[in-house]
């Protein structure tokens, strides 16, 4: 296996330039980027920046809501959607990872019903997974339920590879996901292995004395919530996760040496692509940048 890791967070914290991403990969042992949507679409920067640091760029990630009942902007996102499709054939990277899209079907009555959005999602799919098949590149399925998804659970999972037989589709697997969702992260990598094709790096820590108050149903506040209060950010700074949150892996519920593990057995020798999303580190470059290499280096012991 090779460690990768999104772009996003670096991005966020000044590293903007292509270039300057792979120097970094490459000076802290990573051998693979997975670009997120804040990076220019430059083809010859692109290839400039695999010459000159030796680094893979073997997805790119973009996740939106392209079933939105806003039908201007679902056009515009599916459009850049496609554009990127495009893009990673012409630059040799083989996978992007996207969502679904969720129609406003799945919230009708006030209950979340993500199956009703299969029939929209389907049609939505056909012309992207040709134009995958004709750029030589894979489409995988983000597991986060925000942005527009409903490839949230081995249960969607299964509905949808049942209805849609490209080859061209897969998974991108994150079990931080799956933790809050009271999903097992580690089943699915034995049940969807075929599917699988990449792995971000991420951990999801409980705050169970607050499940216990507030219920699994009650997940946002705007006031004195735990993801706020030990990033140290002020409560009034938006939104807040009362009860769980993204760590870098090690710091939260999931056992890397058992997903590693699995992901071996079922054949699985491509990138584990580092996610920071811990509140905890963030802030500035130092703290970002030393908590996607303390991720590196906690999953990467695990390596044989």
């Amino acid at each position: 296996m090779k460690m990768g890791f999104l772009t996003n967070s670096l991005v966020n914290v000044g590293l903007k330039d292509l270039n300057a991403l792979a120097k970094w990969a490459k000076e802290n042992d990573f051998v693979d980027l997975e670009v997120g949507p804040t990076v220019p679409l430059d083809e010859d920067e692109f290839h400039k920046a695999k010459e000159t640091y030796g680094v893979n760029i073997n997805t790119m990630i973009y996740c939106r809501n392209f079933l939105s009942s806003d039908k201007e902007q679902a056009e515009q996102l599916i459009a850049e959607l496609k554009k990127r499709i495009v893009f990673a054939g012409k630059i040799g990277a083989k996978q992007v990872v996207t969502t679904t899209g969720i129609s406003d079907d799945s919230h009708k009555g006030g209950r979340y019903r993500p199956e009703l959005s299969l029939e929209a999602f389907s049609r939505l799919y056909d012309p992207i997974l040709e134009l995958a098949e004709a750029s030589n590149v894979d489409i995988l399925l983000e597991a986060c339920p925000f942005m527009g998804n409903i490839a949230v659970s081995p249960y969607m999972w299964e509905l949808i590879f049942d209805k849609i037989k490209s080859p061209r589709l897969g998974l991108a697997y994150d079990p931080s996901h799956l933790v809050w969702q009271s999903i097992d992260p580690y089943a699915p990598i034995y049940e969807f292995a075929g599917y699988i094709r990449h792995v971000h790096g991420k951990d999801c820590e409980l705050n169970r004395d607050m499940i216990a108050r507030t219920g699994t149903a009650h997940m946002y506040a705007s006031k004195g919530a735990w993801y706020h209060k030990d990033a140290g950010l002020p409560a009034e700074s938006g939104h807040a996760n009362l009860w769980w949150r993204y760590r870098l892996p090690g710091l939260g519920e999931l056992d890397w040496g058992k997903i590693i593990s699995r992901l071996y057995e079922t054949g699985y020798d491509s990138t584990i692509s580092i996610e920071h999303e811990d509140p905890v580190w963030e802030g500035d470059f130092d703290r970002v940048s030393r908590g996607v290499i303390a991720s590196k280096e906690h999953i990467a012991q695990f390596f044989v």
